[in-house]
This record gives C-alpha cells, sequence and structure tokens, in this order.
C-alpha cells in the first residue's frame, strides 16, 4: 500500500519507500486533473465558489506529496531521491502549466473576475480572485498557442536546470576535504572546534583533524586558523564550488537560467525577468530596488571604507600583512572585535547551550504570543536529529506541529531554512492547522561538550523560529494565502524581526545560562554584544548590497548577450568591492538563493524587510519588547494575516505608519 495516496495527517516518513514516490506523484497529477476538470465541466455559471474557491482547495494530496519529498531532498537527500526529483520536476512544471494554460478553466477565472465589483467578496476573497487571475495572466493564459508551447519547454527545462545546479553545489561541498595532521596546522582554532574537527577525521577513520565546507566547519576555520596558507585554501575551495570548467561546473546552467528566464519574461511581455518578478513584490519596479540599493550604499561606502582601512591598519600592525586578502577578513576581524570588545565567540558559546537557546526562543513566544510548546516522541520523523513538538494556544487550543532539524550530515544541503509539511486553512468550518518545520546546520554535540552555539548561530535559530511564528500563527480560510505565502520581501519581516530579541538583557536572561555552571550571562557580555552588535556594519551592508545588486545583473538586464559569468559577476561588484578580486572564484556558480531556490530578483528583499523589522522593533522598544498589546497588534496584523491584503496595508495597521529607512541606519550607527 502507497502510503501517500492515503489522507494523511503527519507525514508517514518512517513507512515511506523511495519507490513510493513516483506513482504517488503521478496518481495524484490525475487526481488533481480530475478535480480541475469538475471545475471547467461545471454546467452553472462561474461563481466565486464553484471556480475560484474549488480551485484553490484542488490538488491538496499533490501539495502534500510534494511538500513531504521536496523537504526530503533538501534535508535528508540521497542519489536515488535525487534521481526522482530530476525526474518529477519536468512532470510537475508541465502539470502547472496545464492549470494555467487550461482555456476553458481561465475563461470561467475570468468571468468570475470580471464581475468582482457586483460580487461581495470579503478583502480575503478578493486578493485571492487577484492572485488566481494574474496566476494565469502571469504564466500565459493570454499567449497564442505557439507562445504558450514555448512557454511550456522553458518551464520544463528551467525546472531541471535549477535541480541540476542545486546537486552540483551539494556534491562540489561534499567533495572537499581537508585533512591536518599536523598540530600546528590548527593553532589559534578553539578546543571546541578542534574536537568537532577531530571527532570529523576519526568518523571517516582518519587521523588528526577534518575540516570541510559545510558552515560549521568552514566558518571557524577561516575565524580563528592562523596559517594563512591554510585559509586560502579553503577560502578558494569554498569560493569555486562548481566554477572548475569540469562536470560539476555551473557557468553554463547560470547562463541557460538566466536567459530562459529572460525569454520566458519577453513572452509574457515584460522587459526582464526582474519586472516579471517585481510586479508582485513590495518593491514594485527594477528601477525602485536599484534607488534603494543604491541610497543604501551611498550610505554605508564611507562607512565600510573606513572600516576596511582599519581591517588594513589592523592587520599590517599584527602581522605585517601588506594586502588583505578575502581569506583575511574573517580572521582578522575577529581578532579586531577581541581587542575592541573583548568579545570572543568561545567566551559566549558556553552560554549558548542548543538545548537552552530552543527553550529560550519557546519563552519569548510564550511571553508575547501566549503559545506553549511541548516535546512529543510519537510523532514519525525521517531522522533521529528530529525534534518534535505540540504548539498549543493559552486556551489549550492545539496550535501547531512544529519539527525542528538542527545538525549538518552528508544528505542535507548547508544553510537554514524554514518549510512547512502541512498547510493552515479553514474548510468545512474545520480550522485545520499547520505542520511546520525549521531545518539548521548547528555544530553536533561532541564526546565531552553539547552544541554549544556561536552568538550567529543563535540569531539563525531566532529568525527561521520567526518564519516558523509565521507558519504556526497562520489563520486564513485559504491555503494558497496562508502562512508564509506573502510578498517575497514582506516574507523577511518576521524572521529578521525575532533576530532583535537576541540583543535585550530582558530576553538573553530567559535562556543564557552558562551549560557547565547555570550562571547567568554576565550583564558586562551582553553589553558587549550590544556595542559590537554594529561592529563593522558599514562592510556587512556592503556585502549584502553585492548580492542583491549582482541578482539584479542577472535578472534585471536582457542577459543574452553575456558569455563570460564572471566578467559579467565583477562589473556587477565593481562598486562594492573591498578586498581584491580572485580569478579562481565565483560566487553566482554556487548562488543557491537565486539559481535553486526562490530569490531570484528579490535577493535586495532582506535589506528591504531589515527596514522593516528595524521600524517595528523600535515600536517594541518604545513600549518594551515584551509588550503584549504590541505584540498582539504584529501577530493580529503581520503572524496570522498570511498573503490576504496588501503587505503595506497590514504593516500600517499594525505600525500605524509606514516603515522608515532611517530606523535602519540609527541601528547599524551609519547615521
Amino acid at each position: 500500500m502507497n502510503l501517500l495516496l492515503t489522507p494523511f495527517d503527519t507525514a508517514p516518513f518512517s513507512k515511506l519507500k523511495n519507490e513510493h514516490f513516483m506513482p504517488a506523484f503521478k496518481q495524484a497529477m490525475t487526481d488533481a486533473r480530475a478535480e480541475i476538470d469538475a471545475i471547467t465541466e461545471n454546467t452553472e455559471a462561474p461563481t466565486f465558489a464553484n471556480t475560484i474557491e474549488a480551485l484553490d482547495f484542488a490538488g491538496q494530496q499533490l501539495d502534500r506529496i510534494s511538500s513531504v519529498f521536496f523537504n526530503l531532498n533538501s534535508a535528508e537527500t540521497n542519489e536515488e531521491i535525487q534521481k526522482i526529483a530530476q525526474e518529477v520536476s519536468p512532470l510537475l512544471s508541465e502539470f502547472g502549466n496545464d492549470i494555467t494554460l487550461n482555456k476553458e478553466l481561465f475563461k470561467r477565472v475570468k468571468a468570475v473576475f470580471n464581475q468582482k465589483d457586483s460580487l461581495d467578496l470579503t478583502v480575503e476573497q478578493q486578493t485571492l480572485l487577484d492572485k488566481r487571475y494574474k496566476g494565469f495572466s502571469r504564466n500565459g493564459a493570454n499567449l497564442a498557442e505557439d507562445k504558450k508551447t514555448r512557454l511550456r519547454e522553458i518551464d520544463a527545462e528551467s525546472a531541471k536546470l535549477k535541480l541540476q545546479f542545486g546537486e552540483n553545489v551539494l556534491a562540489e561541498t561534499n567533495a572537499f576535504k581537508m585533512h591536518l595532521t599536523n598540530e600546528e596546522d590548527v593553532d589559534g582554532f578553539p578546543e571546541g572546534e578542534k574536537e568537532a574537527a577531530a571527532q570529523m577525521a576519526k568518523s571517516k577513520d582518519l587521523n588528526g583533524w577534518l575540516i570541510t565546507l559545510d558552515y560549521p566547519s568552514y566558518i571557524p576555520f577561516m575565524k580563528y586558523a592562523k596559517n594563512r596558507e591554510l585559509r586560502k585554501k579553503l577560502s578558494l575551495a569554498f569560493g569555486s564550488k562548481s566554477f572548475k570548467g569540469d562536470k560539476l561546473d555551473n557557468q553554463e546552467n547560470v547562463l541557460k537560467i538566466a536567459k530562459l528566464r529572460h525569454e520566458r519574461a519577453n513572452l509574457l511581455g515584460y522587459a526582464t525577468h526582474a519586472n516579471f518578478v517585481l510586479e508582485e513584490r513590495m518593491a514594485e519596479t527594477p528601477e525602485k530596488v536599484h534607488a534603494f540599493l543604491n541610497e543604501l550604499l551611498e550610505k554605508a561606502k564611507p562607512a565600510a571604507e573606513r572600516e576596511f582601512k582599519q581591517l588594513e591598519d589592523f592587520a599590517k600592525e599584527l602581522d605585517s600583512i601588506d594586502q588583505l586578502q578575502k581569506w583575511d577578513g574573517a580572521y582578522y576581524s575577529e581578532k579586531l572585535k577581541q581587542k575592541l570588545f573583548s568579545l570572543d565567540d568561545e567566551i559566549l558559546k558556553p552560554y549558548f547551550k542548543l538545548e537552552n537557546v530552543i527553550a529560550g526562543v519557546f519563552k519569548v513566544a510564550e511571553k508575547l504570543f501566549d503559545l506553549q510548546f511541548k516535546e512529543v516522541f510519537t510523532i514519525d520523523k525521517y531522522h533521529e536529529d528530529v525534534k518534535t513538538y505540540e504548539v498549543f494556544d493559552a486556551d489549550n487550543n492545539f496550535v501547531s506541529l512544529f519539527y525542528a532539524d538542527f545538525h549538518p550530515r552528508p544528505g542535507k544541503r548547508g544553510g537554514a531554512w524554514m518549510t512547512s509539511f502541512k498547510s493552515q486553512y479553514i474548510k468545512d468550518g474545520q480550522n485545520v492547522r499547520p505542520h511546520i518545520s525549521n531545518v539548521c546546520n548547528f555544530t553536533k554535540p561532541t564526546d565531552t561538550k553539547p552544541s554549544l552555539l556561536t552568538f550567529n548561530e543563535v540569531t539563525t535559530l531566532f529568525h527561521e523560529f520567526g518564519h516558523g511564528l509565521h507558519g504556526m500563527l497562520a489563520n486564513t480560510t485559504y491555503p494558497s494565502l496562508s502562512g508564509t505565502s506573502v510578498y517575497w520581501d514582506f516574507v523577511e519581516l518576521p524572521s529578521q524581526v525575532l533576530e532583535n530579541w537576541c540583543y535585550e538583557k530582558e530576553a538573553l536572561e530567559l535562556f543564557a545560562t552558562h551549560y557547565q555552571t547555570g550562571e547567568v550571562i554576565p550583564m558586562e557580555l551582553v553589553q558587549k554584544i550590544k556595542e559590537s552588535a554594529t561592529f563593522q556594519e558599514g562592510m556587512q551592508t556592503l556585502r549584502q548590497l553585492s548580492f542583491g545588486l549582482l541578482d539584479m545583473s542577472w535578472h534585471g538586464v536582457d542577459p543574452t548577450s553575456i558569455t563570460d559569468v564572471k566578467a559579467q559577476e565583477d562589473k556587477a561588484f565593481s562598486g562594492t568591492d573591498l578586498y581584491p578580486s580572485t580569478a579562481e572564484t565565483c560566487m553566482s556558480t554556487a548562488f543557491s538563493h537565486i539559481f535553486q531556490g526562490g530569490y531570484s530578483s528579490g535577493y535586495y528583499s532582506y535589506k528591504w524587510a531589515e527596514v522593516l523589522d528595524a521600524d517595528a522593533f523600535a515600536y517594541f522598544k518604545e513600549e518594551g519588547i515584551f509588550n503584549k498589546e504590541v505584540a498582539t497588534k504584529f501577530k493580529d496584523n503581520v503572524l496570522s494575516k498570511g498573503g490576504t491584503e496588501n503587505p503595506m496595508v497590514l504593516y500600517k495597521r499594525f505600525r500605524g505608519a509606514e516603515p522608515k529607512v532611517e530606523a535602519l541606519l540609527e541601528r547599524a550607527g551609519l547615521l
């Protein structure tokens, strides 16, 4: 029996076999097509209920299967799953096109859309109707037949290229190992990091230490290792992922993806891919994005240049370094930070035991939104590392299921993300609650130490949990408007705003206790965390802006004449470069956010959302960071509303005014 084809509540991970997926996908697509046929063959006149609403609830089994499968492909993949992903992606893309290019279906949607002013619709229903109509028009429903055919070809090819891109990056990450056997090669390396590297070596039956390109291994080495040559080796390996002209090279994939996206936008009547994407964003146009990025660049660049000069002088004075290179940045920044603030991640880490930080983020959610998290051990999971929780509100109503998966392993892609195994929606009077997951890559416990987080990892955990809350507290009627289904440049607000609590004494005292002594984090360390929060903020801002500008250089132009990926990238980075360029590295070939994930023409949204989050947190600061009234306003107008209304309308309802860029500049110390 194929469990994926039965109605299931929690995903039946342990009972699933790889051979279940393909038949389940095919059957679910057949069933979903039948549901669409039932809509188009309905002899009654098109109404909101029998067309728009019916369409939103169609294909739910397919959605569930997709969420289970693609989450596994990210968090617990293997060659077989990757092969299935390659096979099924074009089929899903074709299925999506079968819906958006279905003439009879579009005719019915259009009929409802044309009479929308005379229908008595709620705001959420109006939003859904607009979204549905645009879903067709923006995906080719108004095109001539030959152009529709070409659109299908582009979508199928793009789906495969994106997967190939991601697989190449993962394979490159897994392929590199730096095996060290000399004690002096790990000179400067903190004890905990050393032990983790030794354990990694031991797991591969090696002596000494093993360093990989996974973040928990790569970042500490770049930050602490004295050996400059080894830092260089690691940095070049990281920066040259899928840029070596071999079978895992992504240059051709980058060019093809960019050109196909451009061709698709042109087919649909848009000047560039960015014009197409931004029509459905708060930013609206490429011009606005460029103006936004350049305004911040103008403010941040002088500060960044000052900070870089300070770093250069420091490295010269300390180690007679004549020319700072990319592999020197993290190392000397860490040393300078220690000198200026006497603050070192290694001093902080004992106060951030993973289990305590998890309990802390739960406590913050309880104080703000009255949520209770209860760990349960009866929920099926895809790996033993995963923890599962049931979430309840103050009245003990079930709110959500929460999965947490926090450690790296070979079948898991790098980075951190939030995802969902089941959407929230209301149907037949029942509020169906969501199943939400956070996935991160934090250092595993060793034989002598628990998993201790760097401060940066603490903010990452809070960040992803903010996305999680957006999913958990969803309270909308329609699944396609629920939770994080919002404009892309609004989606980072709940995640980024939650990071602010990591810097506040009131919040830190709830969970930052020494894992051995139980001592609460000393006040002077909290003060130093706050003071150092704006350390090199100019350089950090420049770095983020450079990624946004790189994204726009691929998607906000006509890329048909681009033949050299590296040259295109150098041009995009020319206004933000501080370090000398290195010929053997290229970011685009491993820039998964924009070439595999959903951030194409959207990388600017991190900074955009920072403006929102700085402005929103300023409101909390004015009233008290655990002020119930402000928290409730945030929950009722942002977290629970999903994509049911225009995000600026929701934001203004919470805040009383539009956000001000000054709030961000002030917080970053750039004013």
